[in-house]
Parts: structure tokens; sequence; C-alpha cells
């Protein structure tokens, strides 16, 4: 699909550059979740009307990712889903993240284990022969930086370090390849544009036998049907062991958005959202970084921003703005202004 002949399945106001903290739903999305909502008022369907767009969901982010379906869990938020990650490290386990990492991706390494730091563009050469676990994101959220993926992932197969990616940031317009990875988690309501409530992990065959499903309920049972009550237990045996009970109306809504991203293709979205960041840097006399999130310091920006209409957000000192299929170079134009008056 033409990136340009889906745009009228958006309704954003004029500004919206905050994409960052979260995704504008398309048309498809929201219909379905208003469905879904009118249908719950009134009482109309079963519970598994609404479920079926969970499988649909996983397929769909599957399928962005270049994985198989069989090893995509489902859950709510990025924290739950490594938590069981880092509850399964043997005691004494050391795990490198960067220093201005995400705390979804630090605080459960930190209850589990000891972490230790490094600045996002030296983390490759600090792992060495102590590190069991690198922990970061593909994308960082307060200043758009995109990891050295490259350099990250020989150093911690050189040491035999476990890779967990955080694609939150950047599933949606960079495209990402999970089975690069040991593990990669995302949350899904900023690029991905669901609703809030779903979250997504790829889980490496090879490490599934290292994990231990801690949240397991009837939803990660081989037949979740025959699940509901007592003993004895018996998971799937492939992802979905890892599963939590979906959170049935934010997947309702991420089926679509999801299913549709697949059929516009990420890397016509990449190129658009780079090139509007790029353009609002060139405006700012700054040179371009290829990236979809922009962190600026600008005296009063924020102020400044509000005042034109912009919505963005304050990030660690600084003011963030991100571009998505939606943004306009109005949108940018009039940010630029605002920024330079």
């Amino acid at each position: 699909m033409n990136l340009a002949e889906a745009l009228h399945l958006w309704e954003p106001e004029p500004g919206w550059l905050n994409t960052a903290s979260y995704g504008l739903p398309p048309a498809p999305a929201a219909d379905a979740l208003h469905h879904a909502i009118d249908q719950w008022r009134h009482g109309r369907t079963g519970w598994k009307t609404w479920d079926a767009a969970t499988h649909r969901a996983r397929t769909a982010f599957a399928h962005l990712v270049g994985a198989d379906p069989a090893d995509i869990a489902i859950g709510s938020t990025v924290s739950q889903m490594l938590s069981t990650a880092a509850a399964s490290l043997p005691p004494g386990s050391r795990v490198l993240t960067p220093d201005i990492e995400f705390t979804s991706n630090v605080y459960p390494w930190q209850v589990a284990a000891r972490v230790d730091t490094a600045p996002p563009e030296r983390l490759a050469d600090a792992i060495g022969p102590h590190t069991d676990v690198v922990a970061f994101s593909i994308v960082q959220s307060a200043t758009g930086h995109i990891a050295p993926v490259d350099d990250i992932i020989t150093a911690a197969r050189d040491h035999d370090a476990l890779i967990v990616a955080d694609a939150s940031q950047a599933c949606g317009w960079l495209p990402v390849d999970a089975t690069r990875f040991d593990i990669l988690v995302c949350a899904a309501y900023k690029w991905l544009m669901c609703p809030r409530g779903t979250a997504f992990a790829y889980l490496a065959p090879h490490i599934r036998p290292r994990l231990r499903p801690y949240a397991a309920g009837w939803y990660a049972g081989a037949d979740p049907d025959a699940s509901y009550y007592g003993l004895p237990m018996h998971l799937a045996d492939d992802a979905r062991a890892f599963d939590v009970s979906p959170a049935w109306f934010s997947y309702v809504g991420a089926a679509p958005a999801l299913e549709l991203l697949g059929r516009i293709g990420v890397e016509q979205i990449h190129r658009h959202d780079v090139a509007l960041a790029d353009r609002l840097l060139a405006g700012l006399g700054l040179p371009p970084q290829g990236s979809a999130i922009v962190a600026v310091e600008t005296p009063q920006a924020e102020r400044r921003l509000t005042e034109a209409g912009i919505r963005a957000a304050a990030r660690g000192g600084k003011t963030r703005l991100s571009f998505h299929l939606y943004t306009t170079e109005a949108d940018v134009d009039r940010a630029v202004k605002a920024l330079t008056a």
C-alpha cells in the first residue's frame, strides 16, 4: 500500500510531534475498538470474539519483525515481560545496560542481578567475560540515538552473553529483524500505534529452555480451554507458554493497526519519518541524524512549541520531537519557526 494513499486513515490535529510518547491509531483500529466497547456495553457477544484479535496481532507483529508467530509471546508491558527473563537468571549474574536506558529495561534486571552501565556509544566495548546479559534499546527514548547493533551483537556473541533488545522506540519506523537477538521486547502503543496494554516479546527457541514462565496462567496452556482449573499443568510448547492473559480491547485495536502497518511496509515509513526529522534539523542548522526521534536544546523550547500548537515532550533536560507517517512538512516547519523565532 502506498503511504500517501493510506494517510486518510489518520486524523491528527496539526502539530502532533510526540509519537515517541504514544502513537495515533488509524481508523480501522479506532473503529474496531469502538465496536468492541459497544458489544461489551450491551453484552452482545462472548469474549472469544475479542480474543481472536490476539492471534491476529501476534501474527502481524511477527511479520513486521521477521519472526515465526510461534516465537512471539504477548503481554501488557515491557517490564512485565522482561521480569520473567530477569528472574530466570542464575544467582550472581551481571547485566550490562546503557547509562541512559529507559528504566523498564533496567529495573527488572536490577531486582534480580547486578547491573553495570556504559555510555550507549561504548556499550559494545564494555562487553566482556564478566557480562552475562547485555540489555539495550535499539533506539534510545531520550535522544533518538540508534544503537550500533552489529557491534553489540558481535561482542556479545564473542563473550557468550545473552542479547536482549528493547524495540519499543524502533518497531514501526525502523526495520527490525527480531531473530538477530535472543530476546526482543516491544511496547506497541508508540510507533506501532496500538492501544496501551499491548506488548510483544520475541523469545528465540534456543533461549526458552533457560527461561521459567513465572507468570503462567490459563492463557499459557497448551489448550487454554482445558486450562481453567487445577492440575496437571500443560503449558504450550512454544512462546505462548510465556503469554499473560491479554487485555482484550487493547488487542482488538492492535490487530488492525499492525496489519495495516504490514501492508504499508516499514521501509517507506522509515524514509518518510527520517526525512521529516532531518528537515527539522536542517531548519535548526544541525546535521542529519537518520533517526525519527530528535532531541534539541533550545532555550524555552517547550514553551515556544506549546504556544505554536506543537505537542512534544521534555526528556532528560532536552525537548524531544518525534515524526511518524501521519506527520506533515507543515508540522515540521511550524516547529522550526517556533524554535528559531
